[in-house]
């Protein structure tokens, strides 16, 4: 498996009952997903709620999140602001406390503020400046196209991109023409989605996943089956997780891991900040009912 492959799952952000964040509980998150067997963390991503938290709470969470890993896996922090001036000040405070690279999406705000082609590739340029590695992420969540052609153009004259976490509808798609055409430029080809469309992004030529903290240690032998090239058997591991993520996928989100980690004592309380509501019972039960069969490491951690 190359540089940049496996399985970089996103950490959640515990907060307390009272929704401040739960600093402490971090660690234990940051902890659990060292022993979940990881190949990296991401923080300060999507699934991590990160248009929910203030920028001085997204500071201490990057200085706890990094100091308490202290090198033991990779850490992507996730730096994407629609001001390219931010999004370097994230990723110089990422660098200086020890990120091995970032995230970012294309610069966006709202439904309707959207960067160019142009105005997108400058920013991965200024922030590329700072001297990490950067992995783009193509997410419907910006509402930015980034067309194959761009995202080439961004791997042959941005030094620092050298990732791409493609989430787009028809992934495989997508990341098979970047593979085909891009070549050694694209060293991290990824899929995230929860690893919804993992079996099909293998096939196209990913050589990483981003899934959420939730159980990722079960998701993880698919990788290592196909990169094994038994594809029957990465088969089979897949199906067997994916009515899990499925459920994760399409009823749960980001409210998933922080279910699994309350119930296995990785966490206190699964907070989610208004506007976003908590799992409705049945929702959290049949989850519950998807994932014990797996025997996940999140489930017994903290018992």
């Amino acid at each position: 498996m190359t540089k940049y492959s496996g399985i970089w799952p996103v950490a959640p952000t515990p907060f307390h009952p009272d929704g401040t964040v739960d600093y402490e509980g971090m660690k234990r998150v940051i902890d659990c997903m060292v022993d979940q067997g990881n190949d990296g963390i991401c923080i300060l991503a999507n699934y991590s709620e990160q248009f929910l938290i203030s920028d001085e709470e997204r500071r201490k969470l990057t200085e706890i999140s990094l100091a308490h890993v202290a090198g033991r896996l990779p850490v992507i922090v996730t730096v994407s602001h629609f001001a390219t001036q931010i999004a370097v000040e994230r990723a110089q405070h990422a660098k200086d406390h020890g990120a091995a690279m970032v995230m970012m999406m294309a610069p966006y705000h709202g439904a309707l503020m959207r960067g160019t082609a142009e105005q997108t590739f400058e920013q991965f340029a200024r922030v590329g400046d700072v001297g990490l590695p950067i992995m783009v992420q193509d997410a419907p969540l910006s509402g930015v196209d980034l067309p194959v052609p761009l995202l080439l153009r961004m791997a042959r004259e941005i030094e620092m991109v050298k990732l791409f976490k493609i989430e787009c509808p028809q992934t495989a798609a997508k990341l098979r023409a970047l593979v085909a055409e891009g070549g050694d430029a694209i060293e991290g080809p990824f899929d995230g989605e929860e690893a919804i469309t993992l079996l099909a992004d293998l096939e196209a030529g990913a050589t990483g996943t981003m899934t959420s903290a939730m159980i990722p240690d079960q998701i993880k032998p698919v990788l290592q089956h196909f990169a094994a090239g038994d594809l029957t058997a990465a088969t089979e591991a897949y199906a067997r997780v994916l009515p899990a993520v499925n459920h994760e996928n399409r009823q749960c989100g980001f409210r998933s891991a922080k279910a699994a980690m309350v119930e296995g004592g990785v966490i206190a309380s699964d907070f989610c900040r208004h506007p976003i509501a908590p799992l409705h019972p049945q929702t959290k039960e049949a989850l519950f009912r998807l994932i014990r069969p797996l025997d996940p490491v999140v489930l017994n951690w903290g018992k």
